[in-house]
């Protein structure tokens, strides 16, 4: 029996030796691979008169799978921000490495010799190729410059309606006609000095007015409630302080603070804490702000020290007995004196 071998068209091991590469199943296989690559051969046979340069996108990054050199290939040939389409998978076809994995390629599959041709580009075509490109980078540096062009163009026509807008508010208006009305700014000027030099001379208020005498002679039904005086208050219009600026004289200090204080932020986040904690817990109403004396701690138990709870029982019954003895004793004494 022969040898066991791998074929990697049909990705199956054989033992009928070079007997596979006839059967029909490889056959088929390989037709089917090299249709597969001969739709990119023709493609990038398209690019040899006309080649096309574009801007480098991510996707121009992409792999082909020769057949022949079982290897991956790039597609497009890419040099800083611009690219050459199918110039990497042309320069890969006429290189003599492929040249000579395709005679390889053809003797062990027994493909069809006519086809090897197609898989193959000449020197005098990828020369051909290079002419085109260098035609390709010319024309496409003749659009980027037009694309400048025009980007400037519009460049300079927002800037020149940008300095126009600028330029009519800058300049300066025209004096407005007096007879147009009081809403003009020389006109506020005009009343509001005059209302200032009204608001400091002595108002004649006290005097009636020749109007008032006649309606009171005519006899009409009508009640006099007197002359009201005005405030002697200035407005905004004689160059008072508008009464929204006003101080208030609980605010003019200026010290009041506004909120709680740092101390009372601080208590009310740690009941915020302690809300978090169970409430039957030990020493949950336990009140931290009590004095306790250094003596707080059990004298039993010593369970800090070594040896046995019974020892420590014992030591503390004979320690109580002689406590009591010295209690006693001391008011025997008291009592005595």
């Amino acid at each position: 029996m022969a040898p066991a071998q791998r074929c990697p068209l049909c990705r199956q091991t054989f033992f009928c030796g070079r007997g596979h590469v006839y059967s029909r199943k490889h056959q088929r296989q390989l037709k089917t691979a090299l249709d597969r690559l001969l739709l990119q051969v023709e493609a990038a046979r398209r690019a040899i008169r006309t080649a096309q340069v574009e801007r480098y996108v991510p996707e121009h990054e992409r792999c082909c799978w020769c057949l022949c050199c079982s290897c991956e290939v790039r597609k497009h040939l890419s040099h800083g921000n611009l690219t050459v389409l199918h110039g990497g998978l042309l320069e890969h076809l006429a290189s003599p490495e492929h040249k000579k994995a395709t005679n390889r390629f053809w003797w062990e599959n027994k493909a069809e010799v006519h086809m090897k041709e197609k898989f193959l580009i000449s020197p005098q075509d990828y020369a051909r190729f290079k002419k085109s490109m260098v035609k390709g980078l010319d024309s496409y540096e003749e659009k980027e410059d037009e694309v400048i062009k025009e980007m400037a163009a519009q460049i300079r026509e927002v800037e020149h309606s940008r300095q126009e807008v600028v330029r009519s508010v800058l300049e300066p208006q025209a004096v407005p006609d007096p007879e147009e009305g009081s809403s003009a700014p020389g006109s506020w000027k005009g009343t509001n000095s005059q209302i200032a030099s009204t608001s400091q001379q002595p108002s004649y208020l006290d005097l009636p007015s020749a109007t008032e005498l006649d309606w009171m002679d005519t006899g009409q039904p009508l009640t006099f409630i007197g002359h009201q005086e005005s405030a002697r208050v200035g407005n905004i219009h004689s160059g008072a302080t508008p009464p929204w600026m006003v101080q208030d004289e609980e605010y003019s200090s200026g010290n009041q603070q506004i909120g709680p204080s740092y101390e009372e932020f601080l208590k009310e986040k740690e009941k915020q804490k302690l809300k978090k904690l169970p409430p039957d817990r030990v020493g949950a109403n336990f009140d931290h702000s009590s004095s306790t004396s250094a003596g707080w701690l059990p004298s039993f138990g010593r369970v800090w020290n070594n040896g046995r709870r019974w020892q420590s029982r014992h030591q503390f019954k004979t320690e109580a007995a002689a406590r009591n003895k010295q209690q006693s004793h001391k008011g025997k004494n008291r009592l005595v004196s």
